[in-house]
């Protein structure tokens, strides 16, 4: 009797397994990432260069990583201000958010460091983590405390802003718990946005002036592993990746679970890269993973 019920119980762990990983099989080439790069202390925000590299935050390490797809990893800006997110805007320039100097910055065609962000009426912002370009060159980006010290805070409150060319800095919602990563729609309609602790990602439609309406939570990450909603991205079908307990969880556009694309070490943040932008890299703890996908990216500009 214990064997056939072993039996049984094999039988419909794997179906439940296969079940949970049919969807996931339209979007995915191998559900095995490959492990590219280890040996690192926290790895976060990676974002593929157009020259055909992927670029990437080891945050600890204070340090700016470059991967070249023959395996080699080499410094590419330290010290970083122990960046975070890291994106291009629609001119091919390099944006970071920067922990250790509270401010989301540019560097400019002569390598000029700039600061485009690192104030709010007056008060210093928190540790800017993630951020996203929309095709008008505005800039979204959260602002949770994880970088900075409890009494070091100005503001009291977690934001997600929107800077615009003239540098002017719109707060658009403030009743995040902790706000993390964002990521907007293909067709820019739709901004979704991590809220880590409460372990949901919320949508927001975008509106002609870039504010922000119709607030609702488009998909739940509940999971007994530790962890919740980090970073994101989105494939050119809308399909969303979110990086959070036990993986990089896949929703399509209704906020459907595809299925999860699960890695050694919890991930962090991902970004489609590769010839084709077939290529989804994970930053996850102390190592960089890849896993090829049938879908590709939308690309950062």
């Amino acid at each position: 009797m214990k064997i056939l019920w072993f039996v049984f119980c094999t039988i419909f762990g794997m179906f439940v397994a296969i079940s949970s990983y049919a969807d996931l099989s339209t979007i995915v080439e191998s559900e095995e990432p490959e492990r590219i790069a280890p040996g690192f202390q926290f790895t976060e925000g990676p974002v593929w260069h157009p020259d055909g590299y992927l670029l990437f935050s080891d945050i600890p390490a204070n340090s700016i990583l470059k991967w070249t797809p023959d395996g080699k990893v080499e410094t590419f800006r330290k010290p970083s201000g122990n960046s975070n997110g890291l994106t291009f805007d629609r001119q091919g320039l390099f944006i970071a958010c920067e922990h250790g100097n509270r401010r989301v910055s540019r560097t400019e065609k002569d390598g000029a460091v700039v600061t485009l962000a690192d104030r709010y009426s007056g008060k210093r912002l928190n540790s800017p983590n993630d951020v996203v370009v929309k095709s008008d060159g505005s800039i979204y980006f959260t602002d949770p405390p994880y970088g900075v010290e409890e009494d070091q805070r100005e503001l009291d409150f977690q934001g997600v802003y929107r800077l615009v060319s003239d540098r002017t800095l719109t707060m658009l919602v403030d009743d995040f718990d902790r706000p993390n990563g964002l990521a907007l729609s293909p067709d820019e309609k739709i901004l979704y946005i991590a809220d880590t602790n409460q372990k949901h990602v919320r949508a927001f439609d975008v509106q002609p002036d870039g504010t922000l309406k119709n607030d609702r939570v488009f998909a739940e990450l509940k999971s007994d592993k530790p962890g919740g909603p980090d970073g994101m991205k989105v494939d050119t079908k809308g399909n969303l990746y979110v990086t959070g307990p036990g993986g990089t969880w896949v929703f399509d556009p209704t906020g459907k679970h595809l299925g999860t694309i699960v890695t050694p070490e919890e991930p962090a943040n991902c970004a489609f890269g590769g010839k084709d932008n077939k290529t989804l890299f994970i930053t996850a703890q102390t190592s960089v993973y890849c896993v090829k996908v049938k879908i590709p990216g939308v690309k950062v500009f």
